[in-house]
């Protein structure tokens, strides 16, 4: 199949494209706001069924409503292909005040832009195009749109991974790394907690009837800080650190909290087991570890393929693809775990993912599209 006419119904889309994407930046859904990412899953669920989909939306106790829409395939025995993305953002309600969508000098800013509403336009724009030249899938595609990627993914992972293990495939439209290279790897995550328990006394009078919680922590932090690899690209990051209540008290508690990020599960394992195997340096101290790790690393294994295949298609659309590894986790990292061959960074491109200057560069949008519509045409 040729893939350029995808591409020229997409470009023939853009002012579209931009009009959907502008809709979904202003509906502010900020992971913790229920009303918020309720409003989105709407929006983007209406979209869906205006393209022929059979969509459900999924509601939930706590965290914010899933959508998943299923199109059809040429091959309905066939196993589907998973399209994940997620529309929670890390900005707060409000942000849209003195960080509007705009559009400057061939970009388009405005919070989760990036990351990642227009990987979700350009997802939408895939199976807008597949439809307007009438070109079925090979497979039935099934599109899972997430609440709460940002903070974990908690409320609908066990879905994430049924869906996962009923695919083909995965292709995950997470905005692409640097240069619009596509992500064949990621990181694990995790996240652990280091709390001290001492005991407390007057620093004046008796100090030595109590025991440092602080001094105790800081101790174990020079320690953890050895079981970093970063050369390895294992990392160890003490990013937030609390204890004592006065100058003149010693300290009774205090806790320090840490991002992990692993290249391989075997790291995982490694540090799993040295975190929790700490014991106390002072008399009198306890310890307590909680936490663990949150999301597998991706490795490249389960790209290899799918990079290959969308490498030369990028090339019969006219650009140059490459790839690229990323210390950042997405639901990605849950399926290929599994085993599910999986292909990430396929949404927007652009900068400042999560900072003040988050843009895409818009004349990507329709590239990203329609190398999308051909992957799924292929797959």
């Amino acid at each position: 199949m040729d893939p350029r006419p995808l591409l020229f119904y997409c470009e023939a889309q853009l002012d579209e494209m931009l009009e959907c994407l502008r809709r979904a930046v202003e509906i502010e859904s900020p992971s913790y706001s229920r009303p918020g990412v309720n409003k989105a899953a709407a929006f983007f669920a209406r979209e869906l069924r205006q393209l022929g989909g059979k969509v459900a939306v999924h509601r939930h106790a706590r965290s914010g409503s899933a959508v998943i829409a299923e199109f059809r395939g040429a091959g309905r025995r066939l196993k589907p292909i998973l399209l994940l993305g997620h529309y929670d953002t890390v900005w707060e309600c409000g942000t849209l005040a003195r960080m509007p969508f705009c559009i400057q000098k061939g970009r388009a800013y405005g919070p989760g832009i990036l990351d990642m509403k227009s990987g979700l336009v350009c997802g939408l724009w895939a199976l807008r195009a597949l439809r307007a030249l009438e070109i079925t899938p090979r497979s039935p595609v099934r599109f899972f749109l997430n609440p709460d990627e940002e903070v974990g993914s908690a409320a609908f992972r066990s879905q994430i991974l049924a869906e996962a293990r009923r695919a083909r495939a995965c292709l995950v439209l997470e905005p692409a790394a640097a240069g619009g290279a596509l992500k064949t790897s990621r990181k694990g995550v995790g996240e652990f907690r280091i709390a001290v328990q001492g005991r407390s006394a007057h620093a004046g009078i008796d100090p030595m009837s109590g025991v440092n919680a602080i001094s105790e922590l800081v101790r174990q932090v020079l320690r953890i800080e050895k079981f970093a690899r970063p050369k390895t690209g294992l990392t160890i990051n003490v990013g937030v650190i609390e204890g004592g209540t006065r100058p003149n008290v010693v300290p009774e508690s205090a806790s320090a909290r840490l991002d992990v990020r692993i290249p391989r599960l075997s790291d995982g394992e490694r540090i799993e087991r040295n975190l929790r195997g700490l014991k106390p340096f002072l008399r009198g101290a306890k310890l307590q570890v909680s936490g663990g790790i949150n999301r597998p690393p991706m490795e490249r294994r389960a790209a290899e393929g799918l990079f290959r295949q969308a490498r030369e298609l990028a090339l019969q659309l006219g650009f140059h693809l490459h790839e690229a590894s990323t210390g950042g986790g997405s639901d990605g990292n849950f399926t290929a775990a599994l085993g599910v061959p999986t292909l990430d960074g396929l949404g927007g491109v652009g900068g400042g993912a999560h900072a003040l200057n988050e843009h895409i560069v818009i004349r990507e949008l329709p590239r990203r599209a329609a190398l999308l519509a051909a992957l799924l045409a292929a797959i």
